[in-house]
């Protein structure tokens, strides 16, 4: 097995990391502690169109058509975008540390994790690490599944329930487990 050279762990430094300005942290708990219990109790489930422009105001770029559940958890919405037509089911979680997309036409099934944040392990006070996620154009990011950072899914891919994804998805792919690996390519019509 490859040994890479680890430092040992070090919470006094980890909890000295500034890894937030302040003014990014007043967004968040305003966005964190009033908005988003907002959007999961005022907004009736199919007023999409105003969850989308509460959205909006607080800086995510979103297309027509687009439908976002009420129990879609989204952490920093003003690194969000979404295309036209995405469907974004129920109990989402999209940790947008960094920046992620959404194509066109896309649907992101129930329970899915797209976390575009990790740590560096390797040094002793494990740092935040920021790498943005791109999904192409009519993915299906199935029932449960997780995209992790720095990932880009092609267009016209379908990840499978469950699926954990650590490396890039080609266009017209079919992958599944864990960690996801490619079982077919799609011949799109």
């Amino acid at each position: 097995m490859n040994k890479q050279k680890v430092e040992r762990f070090d919470m006094k430094a980890h909890r000295a990391l500034k890894n937030y300005y302040s003014s990014v942290v007043w967004r968040r708990l305003v966005w964190s502690v009033l908005v988003q219990p907002l959007l999961r109790t005022l907004i009736p489930r199919h007023l999409y169109s105003v969850r989308n422009a509460v959205f909006r105001l607080f800086g995510a770029k979103i297309g027509e058509g687009v439908r976002i559940y009420s129990t879609v958890e989204v952490f920093y919405p003003w690194n969000l975008q979404i295309d036209d037509s995405v469907t974004i089911g129920w109990g989402v979680r999209l940790y947008t540390l960094a920046k992620v997309h959404i194509g066109e036409g896309s649907l992101i099934s129930q329970g899915v994790h797209i976390c575009a944040g990790t740590h560096d392990y390797s040094k002793a006070s494990r740092p935040l690490v920021l790498e943005p996620i791109s999904i192409g154009k009519r993915c299906w990011i199935a029932a449960d599944a997780f995209v992790g950072p720095g990932i880009q899914v092609g267009d016209d891919s379908i990840v499978g329930a469950r699926s954990v994804v650590v490396k890039r998805v080609d266009p017209r792919a079919v992958v599944a487990g864990n960690p996801a690996r490619p079982i077919r390519d799609l011949k799109i019509e």
